[in-house]
């Protein structure tokens, strides 16, 4: 296999700007109080960032996989991870063989 420098310069950039990016946030914050509302609402992106991914596709596959989707939502409201995680997996694997 023959790397491309191009490539490999090109990888290696993304990565230098995705590392900058977030830490750029994080040295941001860190001179400004984050309280009230704008702390609420930095809390609230990574679950509206996993929404954004994650429920297009869950409902573009089918109505097994929006099913499980929402099994495992409302798992996670209530236990642990683990047991959202097994559970989301295990209505997924039980609605597909049901419903195809």
């Amino acid at each position: 296999m023959k790397l491309d420098l191009q490539l490999v310069l090109t990888i290696l950039g993304m990565g230098v700007v995705t590392y900058v990016t977030r830490i750029g946030g994080y040295a941001l914050l860190s001179r400004f109080p984050v309280k009230g509302r704008v702390k609420a609402g930095l809390e609230a992106v990574p679950i509206a960032i996993l929404t954004a991914i994650i429920a297009p596709a869950a409902l573009a596959a089918g109505p097994a996989d929006a099913l499980a989707a929402l099994i495992t939502v409302l798992l996670a409201l209530r236990l642990p991870v683990i047991v959202a995680l097994v559970g989301g997996v295990g209505s997924v694997v039980l609605l597909r063989w049901l419903i195809g």
